[in-house]
């Protein structure tokens, strides 16, 4: 009896620790460099679209949404399961084509998409027409979460981010 006390007593006073996986690995995936070719990849997988997370070396912003929200397995499989997700780096010069087949560096791409601070996280649909922009980092992941659930149930086409947040 005594010890079905003590365990029951752990059960309810350990801390409970949300899983974390490398969002390198685990969030993001590979690059090819051909948006075009990733849209296709994304109707055939039955996705909502293409998340992209711009971000810059030392960017304190960048990395505390790695190191808190991205690393977050519930964050992961969520995303996984709804777009394509894939990292930017706005100083990059790395070749890539655009949605519309066009060759162009990381960077060009970023400042075409008028992103300026770092980090900005894009939703494109599935034609590579620009539907959601959202400047800094997310406070925690819920708001991430529901930042994709905004975009995946298309809430975006009625109402901005704040007011779909204010609902919830």
């Amino acid at each position: 009896m005594r010890q079905m006390l003590i365990a029951f007593l752990l059960l309810f006073t350990a801390p409970t620790w949300a899983e974390t996986r490398d969002p390198t690995n685990h969030f993001f995936q590979p690059k090819f460099g051909d948006f075009k070719a990733e849209l296709d990849a994304a109707k055939q997988q039955g996705k909502k679209g293409i998340f992209m997370f711009f971000e810059m070396d030392e960017c304190p912003f960048c990395e505390r949404m790695r190191a808190t929200v991205l690393n977050q397995a519930e964050v992961q499989d969520a995303y996984r399961a709804q777009f394509l997700l894939y990292p930017m780096d706005v100083n990059g010069d790395t070749e890539m084509t655009d949605f519309q087949g066009n060759h162009t560096t990381e960077k060009a791409f970023a400042f075409s998409h008028r992103v300026r601070a770092t980090p900005t996280l894009l939703f494109f649909d599935l034609d590579g027409k620009l539907i959601t922009r959202h400047t800094g980092p997310t406070k925690d992941p819920a708001e991430f979460l529901l930042l994709g659930k905004y975009v995946a149930e298309g809430a975006y086409a009625s109402q901005p981010f704040t007011k779909y947040k204010q609902g919830k």
